[in-house]
């Protein structure tokens, strides 16, 4: 067996296309939430991922700064979640793994589902300031998926470090993704 020696996680085609529809900035929660979970939505469609999106913007202004979608399957990594993805091309479109010294200002994650155990962890070495969530880890679990041990005062913990978090913005919708991919028959990824 050849070891392998580097690592690509590529977004999918028709997520170049879903990013020229998108105006250069988001203005609210809503509007921000709608597009992660268009993209969740497009993943399940696809066949190109689980039901996962996100996006990353500028607090403030809204700018556009990253967005991800789930390759847990098609890259065969277990970290490439919607999550991970998005905050990995926005430090890469920073420069910076810190995203709150990339110079935009606060910088937001906007997922469509509460973070995993793993998305939790990672949440405070990105630099993001906010973080806004969709669908519920209860949502996720009863479609199937394992969300790991997460503690249950998990937003407390990451205010405590200067995170605000805000939980089911737009979550009938976003748990309706998770719900049409369970039942679609693809792979429902657990250990």
């Amino acid at each position: 067996m050849k070891q392998a020696d580097s690592l690509r996680i590529e977004l999918p085609a028709w997520v170049r296309n879903f990013r020229q529809q998108l105006p250069e900035c988001l203005s609210g929660p809503e509007e921000r939430m709608s597009v992660a979970i268009s993209l969740s939505r497009q993943n399940v469609v696809e066949r190109t991922g689980g039901p996962f999106g996100a996006v990353v913007v500028a607090q403030d202004s809204g700018q556009v700064i990253a967005l991800g979608v789930n390759r847990v399957e098609p890259a065969h990594c277990s970290s490439a979640h919607a999550e991970i993805v998005a905050l990995s091309l926005a430090q890469q479109t920073l420069a910076s793994w810190n995203l709150d010294d990339g110079g935009l200002g606060p910088v937001e994650l906007v997922t469509s589902c509460e973070p995993c155990a793993m998305c939790l962890g990672a949440i405070p070495w990105s630099g993001v300031r906010s973080v806004l969530c969709g669908a519920s880890k209860a949502d996720a679990e009863a479609a199937g998926f394992d969300e790991g041990d997460r503690p249950e005062a998990w937003a407390d913990k990451l205010a405590a470090r200067g995170i605000s978090v805000t939980t089911g913005v737009l979550r009938s919708e976003a748990a309706e993704v998770l719900d049409r991919y369970a039942r679609s028959g693809q792979t429902i990824y657990s250990p």
